[in-house]
């Protein structure tokens, strides 16, 4: 692919080993409800992630526990072979239960066995970027990460992965792994309402290292706020373009990984990226995550 630049710009990950537009895109919601099994409508899943690829989209985000399986073998049907500069980011360190529930999955054995599955399913001989998700279902948890992370370290050294990044985690867990390896990237909750790691963000920029929040938009409860609306009627666009908009201008090592599973919804997800939120309207959208009601 001739890699075009989105608005919102691009950032240089593994010390410009990599570069990729700010605005990506998530694939998790590809997958059937819960994200569990096929969607409902393959056709349109596979249109989703050729339009945004043609749409400028070199950074995808995805996981071989969705699903599980799911999309990534809906990325290889769409899109393989795969383009000159698209960046595949997918994640590991869980596993789906047989009643869909989410278990950690942080043992030698499973680590490998993923990075297999991975490349099996998307149809690559390695990976390009690998998170270690660890930590809690909705946040991190301390504690040390040395033995995944060092399992991963070695298929990395093997050939298997290029770059390591990490999602869930602490800035002393971040440290330990730095020790370990070089980490590209971290991966965390964050958006306009839930704004934990903050001084983190800015501690990773200082580092070079890009910041990628899952759940921009809230996740499966979509941020809600009156002075959202409020600076989305003011800005003559919705909601949760702005939210988007907010994160781009947040920092610049900020990557988004929006998802949808619509084409409609990717177009409007994309243009968030051209949105410039103006200096008065941040400062009313600040309130939001201070703990003021929004």
């Amino acid at each position: 692919m001739t890699t075009q630049s989105l608005p919102g710009g691009r950032f240089p990950l593994a010390g410009g080993a990599l570069t990729v537009n700010r605005m990506g895109y998530g694939a998790m919601q590809l997958a059937g409800p819960g994200v569990w099994g096929p969607p409902r409508d393959v056709d349109e899943a596979v249109a989703v992630l050729r339009e945004a690829v043609a749409s400028g989209v070199d950074h995808i985000d995805t996981s071989d526990f969705y699903g599980p399986h799911v999309t990534n073998q809906l990325i290889r049907q769409a899109l393989h072979p795969y383009p000159d500069g698209l960046v595949m980011v997918t994640k590991l360190g869980a596993r789906r239960g047989e009643d869909k529930s989410w278990i950690h999955a942080l043992s030698a054995e499973e680590l490998t066995s993923g990075v297999h599955d991975n490349l099996r399913n998307l149809g690559l001989d390695a990976l390009e970027v690998v998170n270690l998700r660890v930590g809690a279902i909705m946040g991190p948890a301390e504690g040390s990460i040395e033995a995944p992370l060092t399992v991963l370290a070695e298929l990395k050294r093997q050939g298997l992965i290029r770059h390591l990044g990490l999602s869930n985690v602490t800035p002393s867990q971040l440290a330990e792994a730095r020790k370990i390896t070089e980490i590209v990237c971290v991966q965390n909750l964050y958006n306009l309402a839930h704004r934990t790691d903050e001084q983190f963000i800015d501690e990773l920029a200082a580092q070079g290292i890009a910041y990628v929040p899952f759940f921009p938009l809230g996740g499966f409860s979509p941020l809600q706020s009156s002075r959202l609306d409020a600076a989305a009627q003011a800005l003559g666009a919705t909601p949760m373009q702005v939210a988007l908009a907010w994160l781009l201008q947040r920092a610049p090592n900020v990557l988004l990984i929006p998802g949808t599973s619509s084409r409609g919804h990717l177009r409007e997800n994309l243009a968030a990226a051209k949105l410039e939120i103006p200096a008065a309207v941040l400062a009313e959208l600040e309130l939001i995550g201070g703990g003021a009601k929004g």
